[in-house]
């Protein structure tokens, strides 16, 4: 091999790995936005239910209003209650029906092991978890034992998806957000690589969204 050619084919390389760092490197600043390494790697509530799963995201934000503030957002997730407080027209071109509220509504604060939250009119994640002010934890279908498979029919993959409040210095709250993914069937290993990706685009503004709600109802 010529000393010109050696030296392009070398490059080429150069070049594909380092894109490839660099698409990684992008991929993992999207689904830990916000999060310390020490906030992605410690065990959080809801990690129990699907220990084994291969794709996990955690997200992060500081909110400046106490965490008793900042819960009522969360209480009231769901279609046709306070909404999610993302890209409610993104949602909407696929028929959720989302109405993201700027307001704590108290009939919507009620909140238990077994209610539900619906992302759509025809779809719903049930809550598996929850101490209020501290963790609420969903999963689709019927509260399950940890580690069970038993998914409700047409699901291609398992889910949890928790909220986590932790008191920051001052009045300051920690809002931590992790999902965790696990694949019933061998294609959905793809899905929910991309899934992955919109849920990051979507969790990012939904924690921006809690932060400026609950900080719009703090004096000053």
């Amino acid at each position: 091999m010529s000393r010109n050619r050696w030296r392009r084919r070398t490059a080429v390389l150069v070049g594909v790995a380092t894109a490839v760092s660099g698409a990684w490197t992008a991929r993992y600043s999207l689904l830990h936005w916000g999060a310390t390494t020490g906030e992605t790697e410690e065990p959080l509530p809801g990690d129990d239910l699907l220990p084994a799963a291969p794709y996990v995201e955690t997200r992060a934000i500081t909110i400046d209003a106490p965490r008793e503030e900042v819960w009522p957002w969360l209480a009231q997730l769901g279609q046709g209650r306070g909404g999610l407080y993302s890209y409610d027209w993104l949602e909407n071109l696929v028929g959720c029906g989302i109405h993201s509220a700027d307001r704590i509504v108290p009939q919507w604060q009620d909140v238990a092991v077994g209610s539900e939250v619906r992302l759509h009119p025809k779809g719903a994640l049930t809550v598996v978890a929850v101490e209020p002010e501290e963790h609420l934890v969903l999963r689709p279908g019927p509260p399950r034992a940890p580690g069970s498979a038993s998914m409700p029919a047409g699901f291609p993959f398992d889910y949890t998806w928790a909220f986590v409040l932790r008191h920051h210095p001052g009045r300051q709250t920690r809002l931590i957000v992790r999902e965790r993914y696990e694949p019933r069937v061998g294609w959905a290993g793809p899905a929910v690589e991309a899934l992955c990706v919109v849920s990051a685009i979507m969790g990012i503004k939904m924690l921006r969204g809690i932060r400026e709600r609950a900080e719009a109802r703090q004096p000053g």
